[in-house]
């Protein structure tokens, strides 16, 4: 197997493949939610894990680089995780919240490579489903990703039959940065400012496979708010099967 294969794309070069080709094509190149072509509906009232959303904001500085902000994050965990409980609240299903074993070493770790590996199976369907280019042959068009078996261990620690995992990336333009653009701008130069993307999924516990999946991709929006964070959950939950 070609090794490049095996390369972790980064954030910055999934957001400038996605943001090109939802620009060139006016963002319909690829319908927004994704269902697992060999994955059965999730039947009513059933256990869902509802995974701590992954989320980390950053100040874009007049440089460019992303500086991750301790303090922003935590209020986007809150409003975020807080929104995603309400709505989901509404489906029926008995929701469990999850938390990583503190007690328990080896089940922590175990639980934060699941973690890290939605994070990279994310990134890596955001570049070969929704940019048509970079499809893979292989999956021949169909919606075929998923975690792998590893994943049993969170049902067989919590009794859940799926879980949802949301992985959301924020960045806010500084005041340098501002200046900047708008000194650009003056010239006819366009420089990119802060930009929202994440994901979510629905993932079958006992076979690992992603049930459903969906992409958020916004030049817009502040997860520091309660409003803006419930705009991006209802945009994120869309054609959720639950």
């Amino acid at each position: 197997m070609d090794k490049k294969l095996l390369v972790v794309p980064s954030r910055a070069m999934v957001l400038l493949l996605v943001l090109a080709v939802l620009i060139a094509c006016g963002g319909c190149a690829t319908a927004s939610s994704q269902r697992g072509d060999h994955c059965a509906t999730p039947p009513a009232s059933t256990n869902v894990l509802l995974i701590e959303p992954d989320i980390i904001l950053f100040e874009l500085t007049a440089g460019g680089l992303e500086e991750p902000r301790a303090d922003w994050t935590e209020a986007a965990k809150a409003n975020v995780g807080k929104k995603l409980a309400e709505s989901l609240q509404k489906t029926g299903d008995k929701l469990i919240p999850h938390q990583l074993p503190a007690n328990a070493p080896a089940k922590m770790h175990t639980q934060e490579q699941i973690l890290k590996l939605h994070e990279v199976v994310g990134q890596t369907v955001l570049i070969h489903k929704y940019i048509p280019i970079y499809e893979l042959p292989t999956k021949q068009g169909c919606f075929d990703w998923g975690l792998g078996e590893c994943v049993r261990t969170l049902k067989e620690d919590t009794g859940a039959d799926y879980a949802l995992f949301v992985y959301l990336r924020d960045s806010y333009t500084s005041p340098g940065r501002a200046a900047l653009m708008v000194a650009a701008a003056l010239f006819g130069v366009g420089i990119q400012g802060g930009v929202q993307l994440g994901f979510a999924s629905l993932v079958d516990l006992q076979t690992g496979q992603i049930v459903w999946f969906n992409r958020l991709v916004s030049p817009v929006g502040d997860l520091r708010t309660p409003e803006a964070a419930e705009k991006a959950i209802q945009e994120l939950l869309v054609n959720n099967p639950l």
